[in-house]
């Protein structure tokens, strides 16, 4: 480690815009968000030497999404590669802005075990296992869930060799070397988790603004703010940017088969930022009829 690069990302984060930006965010809470952030620095040499602007983009995208950043809660990461910091999502920060919506009665994932598993029909989806009994045995799948308040359900199941078939497509890091998550056995698991539930959100569930830009900054290095760099794998920006355009044209289909304001107000909460103009040209147009 070089005492440059220690006492350039110290120096930032010490910074009076920068703290003042941290406390616009999250209020009474960012001081001790900065200090998480410093020790999770200083714990790690790789992060050390990482560009500070990248160290910096990364938290302020977790203060943004208001998500604690402490490896051992699993909300959100800021790990290095290759000389700069990677924001990166955990199951749990999924689950956590799925829940912040209001709009998500249930929702879940599981690692499904030999012993629990039995068939899933890919057509009708649906998953034929025991989740009654304990798992044992090798893990053959994994399981994700939701139930919206409007009674929409949703289930996904991926098997094992789906995920790693997934994430040789997607992961440069996989299979190459003890600093990639995929090769360690308990960080497969969580990003499998992740990988199941983020999918399942992106194509069928409520998306907020919040769940958007967590699916964009997800594995991306930022060298200026909401500038997404996916080193790892330049395919995962347009698949993202492929999932957030049909949620705004799913969206938009919704607006556009309103009938009544009220149905209308039952959709605001889902409309994203770059919509809200024809969804109030919508309540315009209904208040005119």
């Amino acid at each position: 480690m070089s005492n440059t690069s220690q006492k350039s990302a110290l120096t930032l984060f010490n910074q009076s815009n920068v703290q003042d930006k941290f406390e616009k965010l999250l209020g009474k809470k960012a001081q001790g968000f900065i200090s998480s952030v410093l020790q999770i620095v200083n714990a790690n040499k790789l992060l050390q030497n990482a560009d500070p602007m990248t160290v910096y983009n990364a938290a302020a995208t977790a203060a943004v999404l208001d998500l604690p950043i402490d490896p051992n809660l699993g909300f959100a990461w800021i790990v290095p590669y290759k000389g700069k910091a990677q924001f990166q999502m955990g199951w749990k920060g999924f689950v956590q802005l799925a829940l912040r919506t209001g709009q998500y009665k249930r929702i879940n994932v599981t690692e499904v075990y030999e012993n629990q598993f039995k068939s899933f029909n890919r057509l009708t989806e649906e998953l034929d296992s025991d989740f009654g009994i304990d798992g044992d045995g090798e893990i053959v799948g994994y399981a994700s869930y939701f139930k919206l308040n409007n009674g929409m359900e949703k289930l996904t199941y991926w098997s094992r060799k789906e995920i790693e078939k997934h994430a040789q497509k997607y992961s440069q890091a996989y299979g190459k070397g003890s600093m990639s998550p995929w090769n360690d056995k308990d960080q497969f698991h969580a990003m499998a988790k992740k990988t199941v539930l983020k999918n399942m959100i992106s194509k069928w569930g409520i998306m907020s603004i919040e769940m958007q830009t967590a699916h964009l900054a997800d594995q991306s290095i930022q060298q200026e703010e909401g500038q997404y760099d996916y080193a790892d794998n330049s395919n995962v920006i347009d698949v993202e940017a492929e999932n957030i355009n049909e949620e705004e044209k799913r969206v938009k289909l919704f607006i556009d088969k309103a009938e009544t304001i009220e149905q209308l107000e039952e959709l605001k909460e889902s409309v994203p930022q770059q919509l809200m103009f024809y969804y109030e040209a919508k309540v315009d147009e209904l208040n005119i009829a």
